[in-house]
Parts: C-alpha cells; structure tokens; sequence
C-alpha cells in the first residue's frame, strides 16, 4: 500500500525558515570577516536606529521618496502614452518600435552629464533620470500587451458599431492590465535606480548622497543600514502594484 505523501508546511513557515537562516549567515559572516566591508547585523541594527534618529537622514530619506513618487508617476504616463502610440496600427509599429528598443538599449549613466546640463543639479534631473529609467520597461509591456490582443475580438466590435472608445476600454484595457502591471513592477525598481544614480554622482542631499558619504568613510554598518532602507521603500511600492493588480485582474 502506497502511503500518503506527507504535507508540505505553508510556504510562509518555509519563507521565514530560510530568511532567518540567512539573517543568521550574516551575522557569523560579519563577525568573522573583514569588518571594514562587512559588518554584523547586530551592528548594522544599531546604527540603523542611531542614523534614523538623525535629521539629515530622515530629510534624505523624505528628499528621496517624493522624487521616487514622482517620477514613477510620469513613468507610467508616459510609458503608457508612448506604448499606445506605438502599437496603434502596424505602421507605427514597424516604424517606431526598433527606435524605441536603440533608445532603451543606450546606457542611460552615459547621459546622466545630458540631464544636469538640461536640468540642473536640482530634484529636476533626478526626476527625469528616473522617468528616463522607468518609462521604457512600461512601453514595451504595453506594446507587448496590445501585440497580444486577438485582432477577432476589435473586429467583431467594429462590426457591432463599437467607437473607439468603447473598443479601448471593453477590449484594450482590460487585455493590457497584467501587461501595464508587470511594466510597472519593473519600471518602480529602474525608476529608484535612476533616482539613486543622480543622487550619487551629482547631489548634496538624499539617500544616494548618503550611501556614497558613508561608503567613502568606510562606514559599512551605516551603508547597510541605508540599503535596508531602500529595500524595503522599493518592497512596499512592488507589493502596492501586486495588490493593485489583483484587484483589477480579477476577470483574467
């Protein structure tokens, strides 16, 4: 008789099993090893809360976050408008997609000397470095999606009479949703990538001004502690947009 095969625990136990281990690992790998690259996490908890308490961090941290929201929301406006405009009939399509993929391909660091210059060392040019970053991974998920749709679904609505309005919010829209979602997921982390990289070569203020502050003064707990601080902002903006798809991919 074959027995029953044994029950998995919830993946929850098994995710925060193998967290605590790594959580573990690091700190015997910070004790142990070269304190001047890696520190402790116990050590790197209580800088966490000695740096937090400090102003000019939390300003930082603020600074950082609205340029963030910021240029996330252009991203998506105009990584979805440019998306549109490319996949709007196969002429566009042909024509302008091969220049949007050379454009996303380009090193967007190698630039970044263009933005100041355009827009000044001031929040302007982290913002634009950010869209610069985020808008791209948006655009070409939503041409992705709108490539998806079956071309019998828009014919039968412009049998029945259907405007074009009608045939983008019943069929496009609702078909682009995990498409946009996904480009959005993507686009949140590029557009902190972006913001981070203005903010480490050409600002006095900010998270990346910090992270390379600290990283120049060898002070690895600190360093860290800022990372931490960063993973977690870009942790809550990717579970945003989970739940966010979830609820309005319920008809998939």
């Amino acid at each position: 008789m074959i027995a029953a095969p044994r029950k998995l625990p919830a993946p929850w136990v098994l995710r925060t099993f193998v967290v605590l281990i790594l959580l573990l690992v690091w700190e015997i790998a910070g004790r142990h090893g070269s304190q001047l690259l890696f520190s402790p996490l116990s050590k790197v908890l209580t800088s966490g809360l000695q740096i937090f308490a400090e102003a000019e961090v939390l300003e930082a941290l603020k600074t950082t976050a609205w340029i963030l929201v910021v240029g996330f929301v252009l991203s998506v406006a105009i990584g979805l408008v440019l998306g549109l405009t490319v996949s709007m009939s196969r002429f566009t399509y042909q024509t302008f997609l091969p220049v949007l993929l050379l454009l996303y391909a380009i090193p967007q660091i190698t630039v970044l000397p263009l933005f100041v210059l355009y827009f000044g060392s001031g929040p302007a040019s982290k913002v634009a470095f950010g869209v610069s970053h985020g808008m791209f991974p948006i655009a070409v998920s939503v041409i992705a999606g709108v490539q998806g749709i079956k071309p019998l679904l828009v014919t039968s609505a412009i049998s029945m009479g259907a405007s074009r309005w009608q045939i983008f919010r019943r069929i496009t829209l609702p078909y682009l949703t995990p498409s946009l979602f996904t480009g959005m997921r993507l686009a949140s982390t590029a557009t902190l990538l972006g913001v981070l990289l203005a903010e480490l070569y050409v600002s006095a203020g900010g998270i990346g001004h910090l992270t390379r502050r600290f990283g120049e003064n060898f002070q690895p707990d600190k360093l860290y502690a800022l990372i931490a601080a960063l993973s977690l902002m870009a942790i809550l903006i990717n579970e945003t947009m989970r739940m966010l798809e979830r609820r309005y991919s319920r008809w998939l």
